[in-house]
């Protein structure tokens, strides 16, 4: 029997403002943790990804997480930057014409700026791939329970990640899938995968805060850069 893959399908590197942690520290740590594929999804861009892949083409799966007008949006296999601020519908058609396999972010977690209206997420249901029904940085498990229950719903496949910011995070939630190649694949893998819950400590917030500080104010605090 073919072992699985565990992999992490949300994370940020320092390209994201709220997150200073290098290529080198998430390389190391998806090693020492056994992690065999992570999504590098910075805000906003993919550009990040792109060039950490060059470091570990082995590892990373070139990811955005993209704000639009009505909420988050999160892709997979992205080969160019798609900008923040444009409709869920545009976003979603600059995705395919990449072919890239597309999630929606943490839909109903009550603290995120990203988060959707419930209308506004059913409907571009039929849209997307598939869902985020597990982030381990919401605060209120029942947030990820609505999450899962809407892809259920709507027959879609869910994902999972750590949506790590911080050293500590990463490989926090994984998701436990069949080998995969490209972006086909990887949909159908996910369709038969197992997901790792573990909720990160409610304090991983700090840290993104103060990156984003550091960041504004020319700053590069040591404590949230090591391994």
């Amino acid at each position: 029997m073919t072992a699985l893959w565990n992999v992490d399908l949300h994370s940020h590197s320092l390209w994201s403002k709220d997150c200073l942690t290098r290529f080198e520290t998430i390389i190391a740590l998806c090693r020492r943790r056994g992690i065999h594929r992570i999504a590098i999804s910075d805000h906003n861009t993919v550009d990040g990804a792109l060039a950490m892949r060059q470091l570990a083409p082995d590892l990373v799966i070139p990811s955005e997480e993209i704000m639009t007008t009505q909420g988050e949006i999160l892709a997979y296999f992205v080969r160019e930057t798609v900008p923040a601020g444009l409709t869920p519908e545009e976003t979603i058609r600059r995705l395919r014409e990449q072919g890239a396999v597309i999630s929606v972010s943490h839909p109903f977690d009550r603290l995120r700026k990203g988060a959707w209206q419930e209308a506004d997420l059913r409907r571009i249901a039929g849209l997307v791939d598939a869902v985020e029904v597990f982030n381990a940085r919401c605060l209120f498990p029942e947030d990820n329970a609505l999450a899962l229950a809407f892809a259920q719903e709507h027959g879609l496949p869910g994902t999972a990640g750590s949506d790590a910011h911080t050293p500590v995070e990463y490989g926090r939630a994984t998701v436990q899938m069949p080998p995969f190649d490209g972006p086909e694949g990887f949909l159908e893998s996910l369709r038969q995968a197992d997901i790792v819950r573990r909720l990160s400590p409610f304090y991983v917030h700090f840290g993104s805060t103060a990156a984003k500080w550091s960041k504004k104010l020319g700053l590069r605090p040591r404590l949230w850069e090591g391994g």
